[in-house]
């Protein structure tokens, strides 16, 4: 059988975007056998203040209107997570958003958790507004302090910012010293600056004042296990005095829970730390309600592994709790479950409550502070289909999940979603569609059920050319979403990566490349979840050819295509390349500049004869520090017969 006339396709099971209706079903929660009685169960709720100031009012199940921390109690909530920010106003004393999170914002807070009987989570940014991977922004009034006198000031800030907090009466358990510190801090990028001559200072104010709180360190992006086990050798190299190991853990690009359990498990045993999960969140629905962008949304990009639905948000929550407590970690908290929409008339009813009250993401005033980002691209909520509340402000039945998860609720078994189908088939080769799809149902197991698809002729399919058509079908009553992707046959084995064998590919590593592997991350593939990545942080160590024989060519001509993205790689070198029996015989220069910016190199017109050997490859050199890429979908199509 010709390659060409090959069918391809068939799999992938992403969870799908239409569900059952939620209706009066009751919540399946199956318990969590092994949860110890102190494990925290958090929530954080920073942005409440702004957003009842804003006329949000929270609700019960049956519509009553409730105090929302009463809620939260009821719901098994025992720990409310609160940020704070040093200054996050304006010099006219604008706030900047996102819950304008100040001391005296944490302090109401803490007074409402102590009435409840609720303990607390201190998260101190070092920061006017939001602290993350990306940017790690100094306050305001200590960005000209130089970094070796600037501890000082960071203990006598904290001292008084946890004093204030604590004379609520509120039960301080656990205070961060930082916010997603993936290797930045307060403005500062070394670890003697980030650890010895910053967090130190934090670590010891707390201490002082709330000397039973357990003081945790927060980190971003457990996917990547070494880079986690890099930052416990930094804190632990400048003998940093914490306890809690802390991590993101949003399932949409974080990885699988199996990862997160292994990377949380390594710290645990190498270093001797408690570990948690201090964020995670997920989808009830994939609309908006304030009229407000979201994160989660019809773009997709992002892992599903639970229905985008109340009974998957549910189970979201509940698993990452298990797999906390297989581990030994001391809790989970839920982020900003109550940030509903301020309003669900006009966008423009909705940003004069932001902009008043701070109660969306980012104000336009927030400009002064980050005119890059939250200057530019301020607005609402960027979560209100995540929070755990429906847009009115009613609880969902999955802010019961808390609870029952101590208990457990095994209700009769039956569908919550379809998953979603992906089909890759040749131009010239065979279409087929699956006869069936699975239902995940709300044990999250699967069943198949038959399928009757929507398709276009086959005609047109092939007349269109490489793209990806959605394709909709109807299995017993629910929706279903086939993603059939015709393609060009390609030639190369595994020329996407997302193979497990990948000993096809061979890499001459003469630069000394320090990080050179397949990796699987789906929000940063071209297509698919695996790509080629590369780093060293190094300058002018990365340098490598990453090439394939290609075997069994017919005589002809064909088009080699493969594309790259990254960054701070300086000055460079990269181009594809074909060999034809070991002499390179064409090139095509492409580049790296930018995250998700991807550069296509294309090599068109490869003679083949009959009994060459066709080697196809990326040489890559970077002469800047910290140089990063990633390698995704090389193609080799054929483009015409030989006569």
């Amino acid at each position: 059988m010709k390659n060409g006339h090959r069918f391809l396709a068939i799999l992938a099971l992403a969870l799908a975007l239409t569900a059952a209706a939620v209706g009066e079903e009751a919540l399946y929660v199956r318990k969590v056998e092994n949860l110890p009685a102190d494990f925290w169960m958090g929530m954080d709720v920073s942005s409440v203040t702004a957003l009842e100031a804003s006329g949000v009012t929270y609700k019960d199940e049956t519509g009553e209107t409730r105090d929302l921390f009463e809620l939260l109690r009821e719901a098994g909530v025992n720990l409310v997570r609160v940020r704070v920010w040093n200054d996050p106003y304006d010099s006219e004393g604008h706030g900047y958003g996102g819950g304008n999170c100040d001391v005296a914002n944490a302090a109401a807070i803490a007074k409402r958790c102590a009435a409840q009987g609720i303990s607390l989570m201190v998260d101190f940014h070092y920061s006017d507004f939001w602290a993350d991977p990306g940017k790690q922004m100094a306050p305001k009034a200590w960005k000209d302090i130089p970094v070796k006198k600037r501890g000082e000031v960071i203990r006598e800030w904290t001292k008084e910012a946890l004093t204030e907090i604590a004379s609520t009466g509120v039960h301080v358990a656990l205070v961060q010293i930082g916010n997603e510190t993936n290797g930045m801090f307060c403005g500062e990028k070394t670890w003697m600056n980030i650890v010895f001559r910053q967090m130190k200072y934090g670590c010891e104010a707390v201490r002082e004042v709330c000397p039973e709180a357990k003081i945790a360190v927060h980190f971003a992006n457990p996917e990547n296990g070494e880079q986690y086990l890099t930052y416990a050798d930094k804190l632990a190299y400048y003998e940093l005095d914490y306890d809690v190991f802390a991590t993101s853990y949003y399932p949409y690009w974080h990885g699988s829970l199996e990862n997160l359990k292994s990377v949380l498990s390594a710290i645990q045993e190498k270093y001797g730390k408690q570990v948690m999960v201090a964020e995670t969140s997920y989808a009830w629905t994939l609309e908006d309600g304030d009229f407000s962008g979201n994160t989660i949304g019809d773009q997709g990009g992002y892992e599903k592994p639970w229905p985008i639905t109340v009974q998957g948000q549910a189970n979201e929550v509940r698993d990452v709790a298990a797999a906390m407590a297989d581990i030994g970690g001391i809790g989970v908290c839920y982020w900003e479950g109550a940030w509903v929409p301020v309003g669900t008339e006009s966008w423009e009813e909705n940003s004069a409550r932001w902009e008043q009250f701070g109660s969306g993401w980012a104000s336009s005033y927030s400009a002064e502070y980050d005119p890059n980002d939250a200057g530019k691209y301020y607005g609402g909520s960027a979560c209100d289909n995540q929070t755990m509340f429906d847009f009115s402000g009613k609880a969902l039945p999955s802010l019961q999940v808390f609870r029952l998860m101590r208990e457990g609720q095994e209700t009769e078994i039956r569908p919550d979603a379809i998953a979603d189908t992906h089909v890759v088939c040749d131009l010239n080769g065979v279409i087929a569609f699956p006869e069936t799809v699975e239902a995940v149902m709300n044990d999250n197991s699967r069943v198949a059920l038959p399928v009757i698809w929507e398709a276009p002729d086959e005609a047109t399919l092939r007349s269109g050319g490489p793209q990806t058509y959605t394709v909709r079908g109807t299995a017993e009553g629910m929706d279903a979403v086939c993603y059939l992707q015709m393609i060009e046959y390609n030639y190369l084995l595994n020329g996407g990566f997302e193979d497990a064998d990948d000993s096809m590919w061979r890499a001459d590593n003469f630069g000394g490349t320090e990080q050179l592997y397949v990796e699987e991350k789906l929000t940063d593939s071209l297509a698919g979840s695996r790509h080629y990545h590369f780093y060293s942080a190094a300058a002018r160590s990365v340098g490598f050819d990453l090439e394939q024989d290609a075997a069994g060519l017919l005589p002809g001509t064909y088009r080699y295509a493969i594309s790259v993205m990254g960054g701070d790689a300086g000055e460079q070198e990269i181009y594809a390349y074909v060999k034809i029996n070991g002499e390179i015989i064409a090139t095509a220069p492409t580049e790296i500049t930018s995250w998700n910016s991807w550069h296509t190199a294309v090599i068109e017109g490869i003679t083949v004869g009959e009994g060459d050997t066709v080697t196809v490859g990326l040489h890559v050199v970077c002469q800047g520090a910290g140089a990063w890429g990633k390698i995704d979908e090389a193609m080799l199509n054929r483009q015409q017969e030989a006569d």
